[in-house]
């Protein structure tokens, strides 16, 4: 087994609240040790430039001087995170995962974008930059996402099956482990994103706070009933949605209340968990992202899902963290040849590496010839 590498996983989710910045060190089979982590959010001029930049990317060229301007000032916060967390730790650190920012994600049209200068994070941190997790898994026939099921699982090892783990951001997805330790995983639907954006034009806020909008409002299971009848719903696992796949939602619901609009939309989340066509039924669910902050989901999981549904931290996990972590997992992965793609998980043929490297900050990588010298011999069961 190779030494641990210490890496800064990155994340910027769906969401649009900042970056998620954390510390591990792993071989990208297990974690050796979780460090520092923290989140530095986009000033609101920034999370509604990008938020904008949404609506108008299946349609936009990739030189767009507004995505690149955009690129640029997403790319200078996560220099931030890393500068600010690197001073937590007392050791060095070897690499960064830098996920980007997702504007676009349409495999069946074999496209996946997420921006972000890795070039330029090399250049100000010093540091080799692993980026691009997601499109060469799409090349090769796969959904591109989601990726985090490979950290899920490394962190449930030895945990018997089957048991879930729920990521409620943006769009939510779930990593399942079945009873005798296979992987299945898919987008569920609409995670936060909805909600976030309901919340922002009825109140100001960018999220429903404490899930109060929701709690005091009605669900109009109509409107749910039809929303779930998207083919999206009953297609098994792998599957995969961009942000905007159901943005049409906002339409559903603009007749009604400020409340019930958000209590439908919150209804549309933890329905479409329930109906995800799954191998076997967990008997646990651990929830982490942003979702798990809002009671309400939580407490709509808990009536809908058979099972006992709880926080990531039950676990002993930072749910806040866990993301960011996971790409400095993947980073690690990608260097030494470690699959990202799988059948049960992206929906790829094959088991397969992902992931591109930058050492446009490092004169000398010669720590490469070291992780690279521990070649990887086989595909997990």
């Amino acid at each position: 087994m190779m030494q641990p590498l210490r890496v800064i996983g990155l994340m910027s989710g769906t969401s649009l609240d900042g970056v998620d910045a954390a510390v591990i060190e792993t071989c990208g089979e297990r974690i050796a040790w979780h460090g520092p982590s923290l989140s530095l959010p986009y000033d609101p001029a920034l999370r509604a430039r990008a938020r904008a930049l949404l609506d108008r990317a299946a349609t936009i060229a990739s030189d767009n001087p507004e995505v690149r301007a955009i690129e640029q000032a997403l790319t200078a916060r996560h220099v931030e995170a890393v500068q600010a967390l690197r001073v937590q730790v007392e050791a060095p650190i070897d690499l960064i995962g830098f996920h980007g920012q997702t504007i676009f994600h349409a495999p069946q049209q074999g496209r996946t974008w997420q921006i972000g200068d890795a070039a330029r994070l090399s250049r100000e941190t010093g540091l080799a930059v692993v980026h691009d997790f997601r499109s060469r898994d799409v090349s090769l026939g796969g959904e591109g996402a989601p990726l985090a099921p490979w950290y899920h699982a490394a962190l449930l090892q030895g945990r018997p099956g089957p048991v879930a783990v729920l990521n409620i951001g943006g769009v939510a997805n779930v990593t399942m482990i079945g009873a005798d330790g296979t992987i299945v995983a898919c987008d569920t639907g609409p995670g936060n994103a909805l909600l976030d954006d309901w919340a922002l034009r009825h109140t100001g806020v960018p999220y429903d706070r404490d899930g109060a909008l929701a709690a005091a409002g009605q669900v109009h299971t109509g409107i749910v009933e039809r929303l779930l009848a998207d083919p999206f719903f009953a297609q098994a696992p792998p599957k995969s949605l961009d942000r905007q796949s159901f943005a049409h939602a906002l339409a559903a619901v603009d007749g009604l209340s400020a409340q019930d609009g958000a209590a439908t939309l919150a209804a549309l989340s933890v329905e479409a968990v329930r109906r995800t066509v799954l191998p076997e039924a967990p008997r646990e669910w651990y929830v982490c992202g942003g979702g798990r902050h809002n009671p309400t989901l939580m407490a709509g999981l808990r009536a809908a899902l058979n099972a006992a549904v709880a926080p990531v931290e039950m676990l002993g996990w930072d749910g806040d963290a866990l993301e960011a972590e996971c790409f400095g997992f993947l980073a690690v992965r990608s260097l030494r040849g470690l699959p990202l793609s799988a059948p049960g998980i992206t929906g790829a043929p094959d088991h397969e590496t992902g992931g591109r490297l930058t050492c446009a900050g490092i004169a000398s990588p010669g720590w490469l010839t070291r992780v690279l010298s521990t070649p990887y011999a086989g595909v997990p069961a």
